[in-house]
């Protein structure tokens, strides 16, 4: 076992640091990806300074234990993204209470209107083409409208 250690070398550490960022990919979970960067962090720090085995393992270590906080910081980052953004993914949400106007007249309920480039179908009382209605509903992708 102490042979082992002793052996331990640059190529030993990129080898590991990529088959844990392997792993990560048939058990997704972002944990063995950190873990595979501290190796591959070590084993391009031991191309320069080669360092002992004692020093290789401390140094992956203190970068894995690193790898946690930095983790999340940018987990926190991409929820404030999301934040800043609410209606990211739901873009029928973000049409409620905007008004528009009929291009094709609601007959027997169902009817269409241009919102920027595209046309959606929407449900509502009877109006003529060209009236001006205001989303009042979104589930999915049908809207439902009001007379504005």
């Amino acid at each position: 076992m102490a042979e082992m250690f002793t052996t331990l070398g640059t190529w030993n550490w990129l080898i590991f640091g990529f088959i844990l960022m392997a792993l990560e990919l048939a058990a997704p979970g972002v944990f063995l990806f950190w873990l595979g960067l501290a190796a591959l962090l070590v084993g391009l720090l031991s191309f320069a300074i080669n360092p002992s085995w004692q020093t290789q393992l401390l140094m992956f270590a203190v970068f894995a234990a690193a790898a946690v906080p930095v983790w999340r910081h940018l987990a926190k980052s991409a929820t404030q993204v999301s934040k800043s953004n609410p209606f990211l993914n739901r873009r029928t949400e973000a049409m409620i209470g905007r008004e528009f106007t009929l291009e094709k007249p609601i007959v027997d309920g169902s009817g269409t209107v241009r919102i920027d480039d595209t046309v959606w179908r929407v449900a509502g009382p009877d109006a003529p083409a060209g009236s001006r209605v205001r989303i009042v509903r979104a589930d999915g992708a049908s809207l439902t409208v009001a007379a504005a």
